[in-house]
């Protein structure tokens, strides 16, 4: 049993985080209890976020707040703190963190002390130095960049629909989207389908009017469903009309003018960014090993290699696939293995906390699923290619089956049920982004454009 009071510290609330410290407050209850070990939880927003969700969001057939898991009802023995890691300073064991507090009170940063420190802080977008992108592009990480890219596309329908000008009606209806990955794919292809819906019920906009481009700059999109789920992805996506794109790189968007390197020029009014992520800027603040790539080099133990007490996983982590036929492979950054890793990862540090032996993380890849819009979908599992409505409906039953919490998975599927009743929401809530604009034009002052403040920055 663990005999000194030991001070877990938790750097991220995505999939590691919340898994690794769940595992943690089920294995160490009888301890958390009796004040012998303490999990804090240090997390930007105060939920999770199930990114693969997140396209059916946009697309409005999932609510925003079914694809979010709240982090202090699930982790309800843990201290969560809504804040971000500025630095890691390992040798000390101390944490760098701001938090909303500190930024009101003006006090700076605080320092959390730890005995054993789980980083898992996920990923950022990965972007490049493309002129305009900073000012017009749209990236599609957060429930926060999925509804308000919804909320956007719909405004463009209702600009096309009111403007006599036909360069302003073109660009509006024009959607360029940056990525051949799940992120982009899904994206486009649920967003497509909901936009095809929406312009029933504009009387001067039709689907034939609207033009959607996907860019990708490798010669295939999908690798993870296999190169034949590639070919056919690429193929049902142009059987929608939807201008495919491979080989080819977005080398500007200023002036809301999408030019790519084939030398094809859109103007656009919508640039969707899914070209990749990166490990997050935190681990380059700390003392930790990193791999030429910025993450953390791990054991198959999950432990950071060459710093006793720090273990990391997901995103961020280098861990050696035990599995690979090659060596020196790593497993791929992905859901599927981070929900796996946080499992051992949180049985490890208990294993360590009790002197007990460690496991050593094995999981051999799957496949992947992917979702191309309503009843389309594509799929690579177990070695076995589906296409169409049973990949899509695989598509389903497995999120379905990994979404935390038998809340969520209830109101997901009481959703999906309503769906196939009642007609689909075309509703734009453009709105919230801004909700004090219309008071503040009402009290006299001049509506503030400014985002809300966030320990995010």
């Amino acid at each position: 049993m663990v005999k000194e009071r030991a001070r877990i510290l938790v750097v991220g609330g995505g999939y590691v985080g919340m898994y690794t410290a769940l595992r943690l407050q089920r294995n160490l209850r009888a301890e958390l209890r009796r004040g012998e070990a303490e999990i804090t939880v240090v997390t930007p927003d105060p939920y999770m976020t199930y990114q693969p969700f997140l396209p059916e969001a946009a697309a409005g057939s999932i609510s925003p707040r079914h694809v979010v898991v709240p982090l202090r009802r699930v982790l309800d023995q843990c201290h969560v703190v809504i804040g971000e890691a500025q630095r890691i300073d390992h040798t000390r064991r101390t944490a760098t963190v701001t938090t909303l507090a500190t930024e009101e009170e003006g006090t700076g940063a605080r320092r959390l002390a730890y005995d054993e420190l789980v980083l898992a802080p996920g990923s950022v977008s990965r972007t490049l130095p493309v002129p305009g992108l900073a000012d017009h592009g749209i990236g599609f990480k957060t429930v926060e960049e999925a509804i308000g890219l919804r909320n956007h596309v719909l405004e463009q329908l209702d600009i096309a629909s009111s403007t006599r000008d036909p360069a302003v009606r073109d660009a509006a209806l024009t959607f360029v989207f940056v990525g051949g990955g799940f992120a982009g794919v899904e994206a486009l292809g649920e967003l497509e389908d909901m936009a095809r819906y929406a312009a029933r019920y504009y009387h001067n906009v039709t689907p034939e009017d609207m033009k959607w481009i996907l860019v990708e700059a490798s010669g295939r999109i999908l690798p993870e469903v296999g190169e034949d789920m590639g070919r056919y992805t690429v193929t049902e996506l142009r059987r929608r009309n939807i201008d495919v794109r491979l080989d080819t790189r977005l080398e500007s968007c200023a002036d809301r003018v999408a030019v790519l390197s084939d030398g094809a020029r859109f103007p656009t009014r919508t640039v969707v960014w899914t070209a990749g992520v990166k490990p997050h800027p935190v681990l380059a603040a700390t003392d930790l090993p990193l791999n030429d790539r910025g993450r953390l080099l791990c054991t198959p133990q999950l432990a950071v290699d060459g710093a006793p007490h720090a273990w990391a996983a997901g995103d961020a982590a280098a861990v050696p696939d035990v599995t690979a036929a090659a060596p020196g492979a790593d497993c791929a950054p992905n859901a599927q293995h981070a929900v796996r890793q946080a499992r051992v990862l949180g049985d490890n540090i208990t294993h360590a906390l009790r002197g007990e032996p460690l496991d050593t993380y094995a999981h051999k890849y799957v496949g992947s699923v992917a979702s191309l819009g309503f009843h389309q979908g594509v799929a690579h599992v177990y070695g076995r290619r589906l296409k169409g409505y049973p990949a899509w409906f695989m598509h389903r039953a497995y999120h379905l089956s990994r979404v935390p919490t038998v809340n969520r998975k209830a109101r997901v599927l009481a959703e999906w049920a309503l769906a196939g009743l009642f007609k689909r929401e075309i509703v734009s809530l453009g709105s919230l982004e801004h909700p004090r604009a219309e008071f503040e034009l009402a009290a006299g002052g001049k509506p503030s454009q400014e985002p809300p403040r966030n320990p995010k920055g």
